[in-house]
């Protein structure tokens, strides 16, 4: 569709298609027409975005920490202002539902309004006369042009984790988003430009796997984020690291819920069907594995059957609507997949979502809710994430062998427990060995003042998303010691220093 508007990069304050000679096709997921072309970019155009951002870098980070969160302040006032805006290219890009859109934007415009708070943030130690009238105290200082690269399921909040943190710390920052659903970058840089962000600061390069490997490979580059897929997450860290960045990755998950027969099961029941089939299954905190403890697996799939059947899936930019399309019909194929799989692996397949269609919009990439019960944890349906809107249910006998179970996944991203029991959930939070836990907490997602991150193959490098940890992802730790000629002893000094 050549006559499709094309989405273009967003260099030097202007957007433009430098280099463009490929093109990929941004869907709408709910009707699967093309509704805009996506430049793709080659590595001149990173070349280009990385040189507009090493010139804007000098003056961009002697400001002080106080101008800095100014124009953080007018960028979330502009965020705001553009909220409705900005959860409509998400639901005719990505497809979710319109008021999950909306959550989205609250959730990244949240951590603008942490970032606001720079001057506090950023504030250092000092330690007076440590000995010999030494004084010691320690900086954080910008690492220079930082990058991220983020995925098509969040195409708001997820840059948002990188982008005011970076730049509040006197970085500069090319932005390297889904070429899924490309087109809230854009409309987020013109906002960063309103708000007073000097031109070079922020870059957007579109593209695939040639934008994403000039980044790694780039020598100006000093630091990447990541978000996405655990095989691609260890494919960033090592590229990155080998060419000597700061890397942090945060990777794929199989995230459970313990359902303890103590229970409110009616709770239960909705926490999981929202954290199961809300944006189509389509987030890293999603639930794909209920673990039902004891004799509570076939109440609460009595439970589930009718709040399924209730489900009202169809264009998430319908009001009302519940759960919309899958991205794109690569990917929808990809999840009847595994539907597929669990049931030649021997799961009893509840609901099938396979062959779902929405009247009207036949050519959607739709997939209905799906349930499954008795799943163990040799089928591909527990061991891989799928994606999509698929829960699976994997019976135990007690807490311990649900906790035993969850350790021993490859995945530590999010996990949570439904009791009643104070004891069982004190037992949990500190045993289970994942990054984000819930208690009677479906989706475990932090604030914008904590940070965000898994443990084992759902992270790589040491610092997690955004707070406190983004913070220091983004800035250099140096120590400075000083004290001043007339308090300098006389003669040399061949012994370790020390505070005596």
């Amino acid at each position: 569709m050549s006559d499709a508007p094309v989405v273009g990069h967003y260099l030097n304050g202007h957007v433009q298609d430098r280099d463009s000679t490929r093109f990929g096709n941004v869907f709408n997921p709910a009707t699967g027409a093309v509704q805009a072309r996506v430049a793709l970019a080659e590595p001149g155009t990173v070349d280009a975005a990385v040189a507009s951002a090493l010139a804007a870098f000098p003056a961009w980070s002697e400001q002080s920490s106080l101008r800095r969160s100014r124009v953080m302040f007018k960028f979330k006032e502009l965020l705001d202002r553009h909220h409705d805006e900005l959860a409509a290219i998400i639901s005719r890009e990505h497809g979710k539902v319109l008021s999950d859109a909306h959550g989205e934007v609250t959730r990244g415009i949240e951590i603008v309004e942490y970032a606001c708070g720079a001057p506090s943030l950023l504030k250092t130690d000092f330690s007076d006369n440590i000995g010999g009238g030494i004084d010691n105290w320690n900086l954080r200082q910008p690492l220079g042009v930082c990058a991220g690269i983020t995925p098509f399921n969040f195409p708001v909040m997820v840059p948002l984790w990188m982008i005011p943190l970076a730049l509040v710390a006197g970085n500069c920052f090319i932005l390297k988003p889904s070429e899924r659903d490309p087109s809230a970058s854009l409309l987020m840089a013109r906002l960063l430009t309103e708000a007073g962000l000097p031109d070079g600061v922020f870059n957007v390069v579109q593209g695939d796997k040639v934008a994403v490997d000039a980044l790694l490979q780039h020598p100006d580059i000093e630091a990447i984020s990541f978000v996405g897929s655990t095989p691609i997450a260890e494919y960033i860290h090592r590229q990155g690291t080998a060419h000597g960045k700061r890397v942090q990755a945060l990777g794929g998950a199989k995230n459970h819920m313990i359902v303890m027969p103590d229970a409110d099961l009616d709770q239960a029941a909705d926490a999981l069907i929202g954290a199961a089939y809300g944006s189509a299954g389509e987030r890293c905190m999603a639930i794909s594995i209920a673990v039902a403890v004891g004799d509570v697996g076939d109440e609460l799939i009595a439970k589930l059957l009718p709040r399924i059947d209730q489900l009202k899936i169809g264009n998430g930019q319908q009001p009302g609507t519940d759960m919309g399309p899958l991205v794109t019909a690569e990917h929808k194929a990809k999840v009847e997949g595994f539907i597929d799989a669990g049931v030649a692996e021997g799961a009893r397949l509840i609901v099938d979502g396979r062959g779902f269609s929405v009247p009207g919009a036949e050519q959607g990439f739709f997939v209905g809710a799906t349930l499954f019960d008795q799943v163990t944890t040799e089928m591909s349906l527990y061991q891989q994430e799928i994606f999509g809107p698929v829960l699976g249910i994997v019976r135990v006998p007690d807490f311990a062998t649900a906790v035993a179970l969850i350790n021993a996944h490859e995945f530590g991203n999010g996990v949570s427990c439904f009791t009643r029991d104070g004891g069982i959930a004190r037992a949990f939070a500190r045993s289970i060995k994942v990054g984000m836990v819930g208690i009677n907490v479906p989706i475990p997602v932090p604030m914008a003042w904590h940070s965000f991150g898994g443990w084992k193959r759902s992270l790589f490098g040491d610092h997690h998303a955004y707070g406190e940890e983004g913070l220091r992802f983004y800035s250099r730790y140096k120590s400075v010691m000083q004290r001043w000629p007339d308090s300098i002893a006389k003669g040399p000094e061949f012994s370790m220093p020390t505070a005596q």
